[in-house]
């Protein structure tokens, strides 16, 4: 006889955390499954920088109600996340400051505090930057970052601390269905039920999904990450910096450290999720070094001291697959974070947790459902600045 719960969530990354942990908070019996360790995917490896920049008002929304979960995490959870409101600068040029600013309005439309600030009033915020071709800057003062594995164990320690039961290096090999109804996952150490599966397990979502025949058009793109220590005493900058200008991220990690990756538009190679280059390439490190330095002179004799290379699950329309489908009963998507993930992912779990225990749910965050697809009704318009 297998065993049975309320809900399975399967990725112990920060969507499926959270969810496991909301879920288990009103009262369900939740075991939450991980192929290797907690924030172990796509999740561990996330540069975790936090932004409300985005083009949506649901993005935007969700990124805020997230922030709001990140600073809250040590009086609900009783670990801290890590997240440090040190600021977010996205840089822009003339091109882009009619839509920035359009999207900025929006932004302090929903309650966001975010700024505009000229090109000569940025080095107070960017010290050390080379300033040709910069208008200027939207400046998040909650923006910032946190830490992606403190923060996906927070949610972990809780869930666990509550009842909710966590098994690690166990694989969901694949879906138990019957019908239209998916019943339960299978693992080596045999078949558990349940009455909801949430499939949340990010590039591994579209095999576990295909067997039981449920449609996931979802690409898996590998990400490089680069990891750099700045030598001397002099200033650098202390925000998380989407630097759209140059197409780079900036994310400070503290003793003059910082992760620095590649930004949007950039190319996006189509891997096999079980199979893949995890450190950074040779051309890609030299790249981000001078694409660093032509912004940021400050950071001369910058020495590499890590790379990485970590996975995307990206959607059609680079916003993720949330929530119930049509027709197939007992199932639950929370995937395709398409590299916004983890600064909604707090967010999500929390509103995913409503919908599938009362049925009900906000008409803005419906609109992630898988359904869109078939409606047509694809998001468009992805400019958000840097997909980190």
């Amino acid at each position: 006889m297998s065993e049975s719960w309320d809900s399975i969530v399967v990725g112990a990354g920060i969507t499926g955390a959270s969810t496991a942990y909301h879920l288990k908070k009103r009262g369900q019996r939740v075991l939450l499954l991980d192929r290797a360790d907690v924030a172990s995917g796509g999740t561990g490896r996330s540069a975790a920088i936090i932004r409300q920049h985005y083009s949506t008002p649901l993005l935007v929304r969700l990124a805020n109600d997230s922030i709001k979960l990140f600073a809250a995490m040590k009086a609900e959870l009783g670990h801290d996340g890590g997240y440090r409101a040190a600021g977010y600068c996205f840089l822009i040029n003339d091109t882009m400051i009619e839509t920035a600013c359009k999207n900025q309005k929006m932004q302090q439309g929903l309650g966001i505090d975010t700024v505009f600030l000229a090109e000569d009033k940025i080095a107070g915020f960017l010290p050390g930057i080379n300033r040709q071709d910069i208008a200027g800057i939207i400046y998040e003062k909650l923006g910032g970052y946190a830490d992606p594995v403190q923060s996906t164990q927070a949610y972990v320690k809780a869930f666990v601390r509550t009842g909710g039961e966590l098994r690690k290096q166990t694989s969901a090999r694949s879906l138990l269905s019957s019908g239209k109804r998916v019943t339960g996952v299978v693992t080596d150490q045999g078949d558990l039920s349940a009455g909801t599966v949430v499939n949340a397990a990010g590039p591994w979502a579209g095999p576990l999904a295909a067997s039981a025949g449920i449609e996931m058009p979802m690409r898996t793109v590998r990400e490089q990450d680069t990891i750099w220590e700045v030598p001397g005493t002099h200033p650098l900058p202390t925000t998380s910096v989407s630097n759209g200008v140059d197409a780079i991220y900036i994310r400070p990690l503290g003793q003059r450290r910082f992760v620095i990756g590649r930004g949007f538009p950039k190319d996006y190679t189509d891997v096999d999720p079980y199979n893949y280059k995890t450190t950074g390439d040779q051309d890609f490190i030299r790249e981000v070094e001078i694409r660093t330095l032509r912004r940021f002179p400050s950071f001369a004799g910058m020495r590499l001291t890590d790379t990485f290379g970590a996975l995307y699950d990206v959607t059609p329309d680079w916003n993720p697959f949330i929530g119930p489908r049509t027709g197939i009963h007992g199932y639950v998507d929370a995937c395709g974070g398409s590299g916004h993930g983890f600064k909604i992912g707090p967010a999500i779990g929390r509103e995913l947790a409503d919908w599938i225990i009362d049925n009900k749910v906000a008409n803005d965050f419906r609109q992630l459902s898988h359904d869109r697809i078939a409606a047509q009704q694809l998001f468009l318009g992805s400019y958000g600045g840097n997909r980190a």
